[in-house]
Parts: C-alpha cells; sequence; structure tokens
C-alpha cells in the first residue's frame, strides 16, 4: 500500500504530535503532510518526508498560526493524494478536510471535533469579536462538508465519540492516544514525595489553571505550574507566593515533577488528556474535574479523586479530603499500561487494517 499521513501542523511538539509520532512509528514508510511546518521545532520529524501547503510560504505563517486557521481547508483541498492508498488523517481542524479519489481509503483519527466551533462555550479563543464569530459560522459549514468526505473515523476516546456522533452524525471506533510508560516508568523505592501539587498545561483559558491557583492561593499550599501560553503573566499576577512556575519543563523535568508530586491538578474539561495517564505512571494520583476524558482513566479512590464542579470551591473541599497514602503504587501503574504505546500501536493497526479490508470489500461489489 502507498500511505499518506496528514496532520494539521507541524509548529510545535505537544499532546497531538505526540500521538502522530507513534502513528509514523507504525508505519514507518508513509509520506506526511501537514498545513506548516516548522522543522527547528519538531526535530522529531526530521527523517520523514513531510510536504507542506502553499501556507509554508507565507510570511510568518509559523508563528503567526492562528491567523492561518481560515486558510487552511483550501489549503488541505489542494493537496493531492491521487497516488495514496490508504490516507490516515490526524486532526482537530482541517487535515480531515483532504480530498481523495473513490478507490482511496480516508480514516481520520479525530481528537475532537474542532472545540472553538462546536463548543464555543468551553473554548472561547476563537468566539470573541463579531468578525471571528462570522469566521466560525463559515468554518463550521465547511467542517460538516470535511467530515462527510472521512471514509472511517477512530475518536480518541469515548467522549469524543458521543462528540463525532452529535455534531457530524457519524459513528467511530475509539482508540485511546498511546502514553509514553516506558519513559514514564520510575521505581517505586525511588520516589520520594514532596509536599507540592502539580499543574501540567497550556496557559489557555480552558485548561483552568487560574482555578487551580485560586484555591491553592486560598489553601497556602504549594503548586507548581509547568506550562507557557497567551495567560501566562495574567496568572503570574494572580498566584500568591505559594504558587511555583516551571516554565516549559524538559521532559527529564517533567518526569521529576511529576513523580515527586502529591497529586497531579487537572482542572479542565479535555478530550482525553495525556497527563493524568502519564501522572499515573509515575505513581501520582490524579485530582481532575469530573467531565471529559478524566472521567475515562481516573478511578474514584483507586487512580485519583474527581471533582464535579468546576470551582475553586469544589477543588478546595476535594483537597481537604485527599490523601496520598490511599492510592497505591501498583495500581497506579496498572491503569497507565492500559494505554502504553504497545497497546496505542497493536489497536490502531489491528483497526486500521479490518477498516480499510472493510472498505476495499465495499469498493469491489
Amino acid at each position: 500500500m502507498n500511505i499518506a499521513i496528514v496532520h494539521d501542523w507541524l509548529s510545535e511538539f505537544a499532546g497531538a504530535e505526540k500521538v502522530l509520532l507513534e502513528i509514523v512509528k507504525i508505519y514507518p514508510d508513509a509520506d506526511i503532510y501537514t498545513s506548516i511546518y516548522d522543522p527547528k521545532k519538531v526535530t522529531q520529524f526530521a527523517k520523514n518526508k513531510v510536504y507542506t501547503t502553499y501556507l509554508q510560504k507565507l510570511p510568518l505563517a509559523k508563528k503567526l498560526r492562528s491567523i492561518m486557521i481560515p486558510l487552511m481547508p483550501l489549503a488541505f483541498e489542494q493537496l493531492d493524494f491521487s497516488s495514496y492508498d490508504l490516507v490516515i488523517s490526524s486532526s482537530t481542524s482541517a487535515a480531515k478536510g483532504i480530498i481523495t479519489r473513490p478507490s482511496t481509503c480516508h480514516i481520520s483519527y479525530c481528537h475532537t471535533p474542532t472545540r472553538y466551533l462546536w463548543m464555543p462555550a468551553m473554548d472561547k479563543r476563537a468566539s470573541t469579536s463579531w468578525l471571528r464569530r462570522k469566521v466560525n459560522h463559515t468554518l463550521r459549514i465547511w467542517d460538516i462538508a470535511a467530515a462527510a468526505r472521512v471514509d472511517y473515523f477512530i475518536g480518541n476516546s469515548k467522549t469524543v465519540a458521543e462528540r463525532i456522533q452529535k455534531f457530524y452524525r457519524r459513528g467511530s471506533e475509539v482508540i485511546y492516544p498511546p502514553v509514553d510508560t516506558s519513559f514514564y516508568n520510575p521505581k517505586k523505592e525511588d520516589i520520594k514525595k514532596g509536599n507540592h501539587y502539580l499543574f501540567v498545561g497550556r496557559f489557555v483559558p480552558y485548561k483552568k489553571a487560574d482555578l487551580a491557583i485560586e484555591a491553592f492561593n486560598k489553601l497556602g499550599i504549594e503548586l507548581r505550574l509547568i506550562g507557557t501560553g497567551p495567560e501566562e503573566e495574567k496568572l503570574k499576577q494572580l498566584a500568591k507566593d505559594n504558587i511555583k512556575f516551571l516554565g516549559r519543563a524538559s521532559d527529564t523535568v517533567l518526569f521529576d515533577n511529576l513523580k515527586s508530586a502529591k497529586a497531579v491538578i487537572f482542572p479542565s474539561e479535555e478530550d482525553f488528556g495525556i497527563v493524568p495517564v502519564e501522572a499515573m505512571a509515575c505513581g501520582t494520583p490524579v485530582i481532575a474535574y469530573g467531565v471529559g476524558g478524566a472521567t475515562e482513566t481516573v478511578i474514584p479512590g483507586k487512580t485519583g479523586e474527581l471533582f464535579m464542579q468546576q470551582t475553586p470551591e469544589a477543588l478546595i473541599e476535594t483537597i481537604k479530603k485527599f490523601e496520598p497514602s490511599n492510592y497505591k503504587f501498583e495500581d497506579l501503574r496498572a491503569r497507565s499500561e492500559e494505554y502504553s504505546t504497545q497497546v496505542f500501536a497493536k489497536n490502531f493497526s489491528s483497526t486500521v487494517d479490518k477498516l480499510y479490508s472493510d472498505y476495499k470489500k465495499q469498493m469491489d461489489l
């Protein structure tokens, strides 16, 4: 088979790009297509052949990706996939909108239907002005047409599968994203817990770092935050002295903080949420908002706790009742192994093989 893999953009290495890397490992000879590619920031794909759209040539495209969003539908539609038997798109945005010939099977691994289009109450980043709302309306119409071009959807969680059904009226398989449990794999005897809690994530509104900071301001307990983003200065002004900002940490620093924290605080509504599973792999329980992907990974009383109102008061109440000694290292590790890269590779390859076979049978009828 000639296989192509399509991704929205490759200008940072975040959660979606970690998943893409594991898909590429399954299909190492596949060509990669994306809208914008910054090889200096995404060195993990240096050995792969990466094709880009016309957006790559526009000034400041790599730095001002958000401005390029209205142009991405056209950019992806202009890509030529006529020589491929199978195309796998990895998308939260426009990559699923590629156009393929009838004999080409297109399987889309959907991290979520685009949040700022379909869930503006959750993700307000693109709903802050009349112009952006108008553009969003046009993009929603295109997004429905783009979803109709996909032959099969795979959702990255049951939460996402429900959204795919709601917004696109399509069924989907569910395959959870991979977590590198071989890297996040401390020995039980080497773990020394500190007195701090940990937040990991981008500093954007829907991640709710401000909620965590407000709660820990009142508790007076140390909270460490790993991440950067447009809200960083605002969050630093909100924080008291017990709140520590560690910036964009290396994998090693993240690992050290994950395994030494009393618990990881996860206050956002997520599609899946890799951070809670990384925490469990390090023997650290999770205190998470009880909506979305966290409800599929956190087992209350065994691998963490859920708070049911997205407020500082609800988080404070849960932390006051939280007792770290109640959570066993073995239970946390066992739960994380359910989402290992090996499990992902097995589930993904077998599902893709089945869907591709089904598609070919339908084409032969």
